[in-house]
């Protein structure tokens, strides 16, 4: 389903022609175009709600399947790569150590109505994942070299 569209000055201007579009939407949200910055999503309260409620519940439904089910455990490793296709790069000890930090975070995550941490772990093991599908990058991260200690934050660098 996409989301109806609309400039940042029409939601500043034409309040009232962007509310009527919010509720006249499917999904009961509005994409604001900003040039300045990130793109808003214009929601109503009552369709947030429903999404964190549903969040909510799917997320602590799987984390105690997960907790309490061999079987469950199981079967999440091997329908994994549906979901995120790039685990298949990752060796087997990598998977199920992205599996039980998925979990944990999922968890901590969802008690602060949160996804932040969860985007971050997807985005790291993605990233791991990245690395092992290039053997030519893998073998150069594997070597035996010095550390030369911490590296400062790009913004830090004046990048």
């Amino acid at each position: 389903m996409t989301a109806p569209e609309i400039n940042f000055s029409e939601l500043v201007n034409k309040p009232k022609e962007t509310v009527s579009k919010l509720q006249r939407s499917q999904g009961r949200y509005v994409r604001v175009r900003r040039r300045d910055g990130e793109d808003l999503v214009l929601a109503t309260a009552s369709r947030a709600a429903a999404e964190t409620e549903v969040s909510s519940v799917t997320t602590k439904l799987f984390v105690a399947l997960m907790q309490r089910d061999e079987r469950v455990r199981a079967l999440v490793t091997e329908v994994l790569p549906v979901a995120f296709p790039w685990v298949r790069f990752l060796p087997k000890e990598d998977v199920q150590a992205f599996i039980v930090e998925l979990v944990e975070v999922l968890e901590s995550a969802e008690s602060l109505q949160n996804p932040a941490p969860v985007a971050h772990v997807i985005t790291t093991w993605r990233n791991t994942a990245n690395v092992h599908a290039d053997p030519e990058l893998l073998a150069i991260l594997q070597q035996e070299g010095e550390d030369l200690g911490p590296v400062a934050e790009p913004d830090a660098m004046g990048a």
